[in-house]
C-alpha cells in the first residue's frame, strides 16, 4: 500500500526522534522519513497528532479455536485496530491448546486471512497445558511463536519450569508466566483483604503469586534464559522484579490496564465485571505498580483482553469466569492515568514489547514495516461497550471519560482503522 502520513509529531524513542515529519510508505514499507511532497499518491493528514511505531499487545486471548461465540481471529484483531495496536500476541488457552505446530499453522493462516492488526502465536509450555510434559516447543517455535506460555494455568512443577526454561534459551525466546500458587489461590475469586472480608467472597492472597515470581526468578537465573512475569500485580513482586534486575537477570514483566486503575474496592458489588485473575489488588498495590511504570521497573503495557460470552460471566460472583476485555481501552486509560512522558507511554506500548518478543526491528526508518500509531492526546471520548468491536462485552470500564485516544492505526501501509470525529 501507498501511503503518505504527513505533518506528524514523529516520536521514535528507539531512535531518540521526536519532531514533526511526513512519512512516505511505498508498497507497505516506509521509503522515507522527512519533508515530502508526492501529489499521486493519498494523504493520511495528522496534523497535531502524535505518530508513533506500531502498538503491540503482547498479552492477548483471540479464543479461536474452540470458543468462537467469545471471540475470534478476525474479530479480536478488529478490536485491537480500534484501540491502536498494529499487533498482538495470542495466548495459547484456546481449544485445544496451541501445544502443537498445526494448531500455530492455523492460527497464523486464519489471522492473514481475516484480521486487520498482525497476530504473533504464544505456544504451550506443557501439552494441554497440564504442567506434566513439555509442549513441542521446537516444532512451534519452527512454525512460527514467538514465546511460550502456560497462562491461566501456572506451572507449578519447579523442574518442568526450569526445563522449559533452558528449552526456550536454544530460542532465545520469552517463558512467559502467570504466576501464582495455586495451592495458595484455592478456591479464591478475589483479592484477599477487607473487601472479600466484607463480602465473604474466598480471597487470593498477594503472597499466591509473590511466592511463585520468587520460585520463577531463581530458576531463570540458574538457567540464565529470558523470563517474563505477565500481568504483574502486587508491590512485592514488583520489588522482586526490580531486584533481580539490577543483578542483569533477563527478567522482564508486563502490567494491564485494569491492575493500575482500579482496586479490589471494584467488587463491592459483585460485579463479575471485576473479576479476574490475578484479582484487583489493593491501594498500595496500585501505587507501586505506577511507581514501577514511572521507574521503568515494568517494561510493557500488555490488555490482557480476556472475552467471555455473557452466559459465562453474568453469573453468581462463585462461578463467574474471570477476564474482562481491553484491546479497545489500555491506550485511553494509560494516556488518562499515568503520569507519563508521551515518549516513554510509546516505550511500554510498542518498543519494549517489540524488544521482549523479538518480532522486529523496532521503531521507524526506511525499509521498515509500515505500522504505526497515531494518537490525538487531546482527544475526549466515552467508552461505549455496546460499541466494541469484540464479541463480547465484559468490561468494566463502560461509561468511562478519557482524554486521549488512538485515532489512526496504519498496518503495512493501509490504514485499517480511523477515527477523526
Amino acid at each position: 500500500m501507498d501511503l503518505v502520513v504527513k505533518n506528524g509529531r514523529l516520536v521514535d524513542p528507539a531512535r531518540k526522534v521526536d519532531a514533526v515529519a511526513d512519512i512516505v510508505i511505498r508498497s507497505g514499507k516506509i521509503q522515507s522519513i522527512g519533508s515530502a511532497t508526492v501529489p499521486e499518491i493519498p494523504v493520511f493528514d495528522a496534523t497535531g497528532l502524535i505518530v508513533a511505531p506500531g502498538f503491540f499487545d503482547i498479552h492477548v486471548h483471540l479464543r479461536e479455536p474452540g470458543t468462537e461465540e467469545a471471540e475470534t481471529i478476525a474479530t479480536g484483531g478488529s478490536a485491537a485496530v480500534a484501540g491502536g495496536f498494529t499487533a498482538v500476541a495470542a495466548m495459547p488457552n484456546t481449544k485445544p491448546p496451541n501445544d502443537d505446530p498445526s494448531i500455530t499453522h492455523y492460527i497464523i493462516s486464519e489471522a492473514r486471512r481475516s484480521s486487520p492488526a498482525r497476530v504473533f502465536p504464544i505456544g504451550a509450555i506443557t501439552k494441554e497445558q497440564k504442567g506434566e510434559t513439555l509442549a513441542e516447543i521446537g516444532e512451534m517455535f519452527e512454525a512460527g511463536i514467538v514465546g511460550i506460555s502456560d497462562d491461566g494455568k501456572p506451572v507449578m512443577d519447579a523442574r518442568l519450569f526450569r526445563r522449559a526454561l533452558e528449552y526456550a534459551g536454544m530460542f532465545d525466546m520469552p517463558v512467559i508466566q502467570h504466576c501464582e500458587d495455586l495451592h495458595l489461590a484455592k478456591d479464591g475469586v478475589m483479592h484477599e483483604g477487607v473487601y472479600s472480608t466484607r463480602l465473604g467472597l474466598k480471597g487470593i492472597p498477594a503472597a499466591a503469586e509473590e511466592t511463585m515470581v520468587s520460585r520463577d526468578l531463581i530458576l531463570a537465573e540458574m538457567t540464565g534464559s529470558k523470563y517474563h512475569v505477565a500481568h504483574l500485580s502486587t508491590r512485592r513482586s514488583l520489588e522482586r522484579v526490580r531486584e533481580a534486575k539490577s543483578r542483569g537477570l533477563r527478567v522482564t514483566a508486563e502490567v494491564t490496564p485494569h491492575h493500575f486503575t482500579l482496586t479490589d474496592s471494584a467488587v463491592a458489588d459483585y460485579d463479575t465485571n471485576a473479576k479476574m485473575n490475578p484479582p484487583l489488588r489493593s491501594s498500595d498495590d496500585l501505587a507501586a505498580i505506577v511507581e514501577g511504570i514511572s521507574d521503568g521497573t515494568i517494561d510493557a503495557i500488555a490488555s490482557d483482553h480476556a472475552p467471555h460470552h455473557v452466559n459465562v460471566k453474568m453469573l453468581e460472583f462463585d462461578r463467574a469466569a474471570f477476564g474482562i476485555t481491553g484491546l479497545e481501552t489500555a491506550v485511553g486509560l494509560a494516556l488518562t492515568k499515568l503520569p507519563l512522558s508521551i515518549t516513554r507511554l510509546i516505550e511500554l506500548f510498542s518498543i519494549n514489547p517489540q524488544k521482549i518478543m523479538k518480532v522486529v526491528p523496532w521503531g521507524l526508518f526506511e525499509g521498515s514495516d509500515a505500522d504505526l500509531t497515531i494518537l490525538d492526546l487531546n482527544r475526549t471520548w466515552t467508552f461505549d461497550v455496546n460499541q466494541s468491536r469484540s464479541r463480547s462485552r465484559n468490561s468494566p470500564f463502560y461509561g468511562w471519560p478519557m482524554k486521549g485516544k488512538a485515532v489512526g492505526t496504519i498496518v503495512g501501509g493501509k490504514v485499517v482503522f480511523q477515527d477523526r470525529t
